[in-house]
């Protein structure tokens, strides 16, 4: 059976919570598509993320890769369009603050998802889940980790689905977090679901 790793990141800035994780921890151990789902979650650091991405796809060796981060404040699911070769934001968990500078001193200035993005955004949205496909998937941690993947596979020329997908915040997180827009978490996770189903 194929692989697919679903990984989800740790609770950062103010959030209490992150979504991602009760995802892969809901998810992981399934089978979905023809898939087996092995879910890791990930540091929100700059300086292990990237390489934490990199461990988890030489130790799994996976078929397809999504990856899945909490943007707070979005409506909708999101698959990304693309990763840029730049870090910038706030401060991580660590207190690393990056300004602006490469990911790769010799990469590209942008890597596109492999992920079947159309796909995946028309079947949430038959199903009745508000989404849409996003042309910036920012400079943080979520960007930095989908450019590390891109690269590492298209150093190795494979050309297996992988990407990114952002998801809103769960209600959980909105009651902590005051007024953001928010999911059920069971529509969160079915949206992934759904999202896993599009996968060739």
């Amino acid at each position: 059976m194929k692989k697919l790793l679903l990984t989800g990141f740790e609770p950062f800035l103010t959030f209490s919570s992150n979504p991602t994780m009760k995802i892969v921890e809901e998810l992981g151990g399934k089978e979905i598509n023809g898939y087996s789902i092995i879910g890791r979650i990930m540091k929100v650091d700059f300086t292990k993320s990237g390489k934490q991405i990199i461990q988890f796809y030489e130790e799994v060796q996976p078929d397809a890769v999504i990856s899945l981060g909490l943007a707070g404040g979005r409506t909708a699911v999101t698959p990304e369009r693309i990763a840029i070769n730049c870090n910038d934001g706030e401060a991580d968990n660590s207190g690393n603050i990056p300004s602006g500078e490469k990911i790769l001193e010799e990469g590209p200035d942008g890597l596109f998802s492999t992920l079947p993005i159309k796909q995946m955004t028309e079947r949430l949205k038959k199903e009745g889940y508000p989404a849409g496909i996003s042309n910036t998937a920012g400079t943080y941690l979520c960007n930095h980790v989908m450019y590390k993947m891109l690269f590492r596979l298209k150093e190795e020329g494979r050309t297996i689905p992988s990407g990114f997908i952002h998801i809103p915040a769960s209600h959980e997180l909105a009651i902590d977090s005051g007024k953001i827009p928010s999911w059920s978490q069971q529509d969160l996770t079915n949206a992934i679901r759904l999202c896993i189903e599009e996968l060739s």
